[in-house]
């Protein structure tokens, strides 16, 4: 696949079929991720792969903070935690972030171009106290989101998207 075609037509997937991402895929895409810019080559981001076990203490702690939630994380067979080590310097961590950002949409296009479907939130439950707790998320890192990877099971429409005039000036 073409990069722009892979731009272009990857889309956030909420149905998935059941059989999880393999570990050798995984390693690929998180092979490919490391190659994101970072600032002073930090490498600052950190991917979890959830388990059945760390899905369950997720779950959980999902449902205790808004009832019900914790369903939505088994749309995906297969959900990575990104998040990113910050060092206190307001600077850094702030390039940190950023970098550790395009390394998860890295994963989701490297994902898409292998034929998967991925889906990036930023659910509630992470920025818990237990949710952290429950992916073993230490202080000092910060999270960028939850990735849902699966097979998909439908194609997803483009929606419409703004002209480039609407979002560039060129400055003399």
């Amino acid at each position: 696949m073409k990069l722009e075609d892979a731009i272009r037509t990857r889309r956030t997937h909420k149905a998935y079929r059941p059989e999880p991402i393999e570990r050798a895929t995984l390693d690929e895409l998180f092979e490919l991720a490391r190659w994101a810019p970072n600032h002073h080559l930090t490498n600052p981001w950190r991917f979890r792969v959830v388990g059945p076990q760390a899905l369950q203490r997720l779950k959980r702690a999902a449902d205790a903070v808004e009832s019900g939630s914790g369903r939505k994380l088994d749309r995906a067979p297969t959900l990575v935690a990104v998040t990113v080590k910050q060092g206190g310097d307001p600077v850094q961590d702030r390039e940190d972030l950023l970098a550790g950002a395009v390394a998860a949409y890295i994963v989701l296009l490297a994902a898409h171009a292998r034929g998967l479907a991925g889906y990036w939130r930023t659910p509630a439950v992470l920025r818990d106290p237990a949710g952290r707790e429950a992916l073993g998320i230490a202080e000092g890192e910060a999270v960028i989101g939850l990735v849902h990877l699966g097979h998909p099971r439908q194609e997803q429409a483009a929606p419409a998207r703004a002209s480039v005039e609407d979002f560039v000036e060129y400055l003399d």
